[in-house]
């Protein structure tokens, strides 16, 4: 079965910053795209940043444009979140999600880690 392991997180202050990865596990393994997500209490989950596979191109939310870079390590099935210039309002719960077609939405999430931005 495929799951999708997150490390990093964890507290840093403000201006600090921080790496996420997200390693996919198992032998059948099928994506085209990766993500990051947020959900930071009492607010909906949005999307931080989305890489395909194949091409590597990103896309980012404005909030962390210029702050955040997604990145990925096809070899190893990993996908990384480098977060620079972290914010108060960065903080909640990040989770990396799989797309496993053009025609589906991001269906195979991993469990999620917490960063906490201090002022």
């Amino acid at each position: 079965q495929v799951q999708l392991v997150e490390s990093g997180g964890g507290l840093v202050q403000a201006g600090g910053s921080m790496s996420l990865s997200c390693a996919a596990s198992g032998r059948t393994f099928a994506s085209v795209a990766m993500g990051w997500f947020r959900q930071a209490p009492g607010k909906e989950r949005e999307i931080v940043a989305r890489i395909t596979w194949g091409r590597g191109t990103t896309n980012y939310a404005d909030s962390v444009k210029g702050r955040f870079t997604i990145s990925r390590d096809s070899s190893k099935n990993t996908v990384f979140l480098q977060m620079n210039s972290l914010k108060p309002e960065d903080t909640a719960v990040y989770y990396c999600a799989s797309k496993s077609s053009v025609f589906y939405d991001f269906d195979l999430w991993g469990q999620g880690t917490q960063v906490t931005v201090s002022s």
